[in-house]
């Protein structure tokens, strides 16, 4: 350890144990933290002078000094060192180096409690909006390969058995509503974060005349309503968190589809060589291990989520030492659904599906269902309908034919009324086609919700300009 003493080492006789200061140091993880540090301290050293707290001269020689430091630490040329402690340390330092004892100026009306929150909120609300454009590519990606499959038809599913034929295009549109509700998660834990804790102090304030509304402005945020509450707060930290979970889950389910359907079994999809890996023994293999990761990260972030919840509920309002373990958590989550995010949308591009496989499964007993919803429409109870149908496809078991094949003296001796029935409608094509109600699997329904899709991407683009 350094024989520095550190900040509050006023207080104690002697310099920390090397163990314990190994334990205490936050700098191997907070140092991504550092641009944020500097962009408060930026505003909170012109606030200084705002306030005549310091002097114009020396709060200019402060920015300066911290824009300096920046630069350093964008270029990746500044030096940490775990004798720093923690970033802010880290930061203040170089500044003295940089521009002399005015740097110890810089701390006047603030606490490394008010700081370190600051930072971590700007951290959030970056992070939120680099996700929510890493889920608007992959909305892109959906739409685009909907629209390149509109024709194919593949099974719907409903505990792993062919239930209903639907649209390729109308399933990957189901992951595009998943997105949307993604996207709104984010864009309200951005909303949570862009409050400004600076002004709080430790949590009581202080009684230097600063300005909280200024740096708050300085930063594009909300200042502070309580003081207590904003050193205390880590909301936005979970709102984070459970966004990047529930989207983690929406991935993870993308993923089991996809490791199903390009299985021998199913044969549905075949991905790109440049997103598969192979058998270090079986040179047939072919796995696709993207879709597999994506699976199994969702378990990680589950427990990212479930780290920060655990370590908040203890904790009375104020500053503990624990809130240090809030940082690891979050950009452990936020890494980790970037890099999912970072490779779906050309998996997704790059993709080849089998058609003619997809709609052999589609037909067969999964038209069951048309029956029955033709026998409802004429009248037949569906009670009636289903155990009519019910019969038929047992009928045709023992015959061992499909329902396309069934003969029209099977029909009619399961139910009179299935001699009107077309017989498009015992295929995949006919079935989808026949559904009338709105967000159905129909071409028409699904040629809407395309085109409601394809304005909310362009709304969206021309507000991220």
């Amino acid at each position: 350890m350094s024989e520095k003493k550190p900040l509050w080492g006023g207080r104690f006789g002697s310099s920390p144990a090397e163990a314990f200061g190994r334990l205490n140091a936050s700098i191997p993880f907070d140092v991504r933290l550092a641009p944020y540090d500097i962009r408060g301290s930026i505003a909170h050293a012109r606030m200084l002078g705002e306030q005549d707290i310091v002097t114009p001269e020396e709060s200019r020689e402060l920015a300066r000094g911290l824009e300096a430091v920046l630069r350093e630490v964008e270029a990746g040329e500044f030096s940490w060192t775990l004798a720093d402690e923690d970033v802010h340390t880290a930061v203040e330092r170089r500044l003295r180096e940089l521009v002399g004892d005015v740097a110890l100026r810089l701390h006047t009306g603030r606490s490394r409690n008010d700081q370190v929150s600051l930072d971590l909120h700007l951290f959030v609300r970056d992070a939120a909006e680099e996700i929510r454009r890493s889920v608007l590519a992959a909305m892109r990606a959906l739409v685009e390969v909907a629209e390149a499959h509109r024709d194919f038809v593949l099974p719907g599913y409903t505990h792993l058995q062919r239930a209903q034929p639907i649209l390729l295009s109308h399933h990957l549109l189901a992951h595009f509503e998943a997105f949307r509700r993604d996207l709104r998660r984010f864009e309200a834990a951005r909303g949570a974060a862009n409050a400004s804790p600076l002004g709080a102090a430790a949590l009581g304030g202080t009684p230097h005349p600063v300005d909280p509304a200024f740096t708050a402005a300085e930063l594009g945020m909300e200042p502070l309503v309580n003081s207590l509450d904003a050193v205390s707060d880590r909301d936005f930290a979970l709102d984070l968190l459970y966004a990047c979970t529930v989207l983690g889950v929406h991935l993870s389910r993308i993923g089991e589809e996809w490791v199903l359907w390009t299985s021998s079994e199913f044969g549905f999809a075949t991905l790109d060589d440049a997103y598969s890996s192979g058998s270090s023994i079986m040179p047939q293999k072919k796995n696709p291990d993207a879709f597999e990761l994506m699976r199994g990260k969702t378990g990680r972030l589950i427990g990212d989520l479930n780290a920060l919840l655990v370590t908040l509920k203890g904790l009375p309002p104020g500053y503990s030492k624990d809130l240090q373990e809030d940082k690891e958590p979050l950009f452990d989550a936020v890494d980790t659904v970037l890099a999912m995010l970072a490779v779906l949308p050309e998996m997704l591009r790059t993709a080849r599906f089998d058609g003619e496989r997809m709609a052999d499964a589609a037909g067969g007993f999964a038209l069951a269902t048309e029956l029955a919803d033709f026998l409802a429409m004429r009248g037949v109870p569906f009670r009636e309908a289903h155990h009519a149908v019910g019969r038929l496809v047992r009928r045709c078991e023992e015959l061992r034919i499909s329902l396309e094949k069934i003969p029209e003296e099977e029909l009619v001796a399961a139910h009179p009324a299935l001699v009107e029935m077309p017989r498009e409608l015992l295929t995949p094509e006919g079935s989808v086609a026949n559904k009338k109600s709105s967000g159905s699997t129909s071409p028409g329904s699904v040629g809407a919700q395309l085109q409601r899709a394809r304005e909310f991407l362009d709304t969206d683009r021309r507000v991220d300009g």
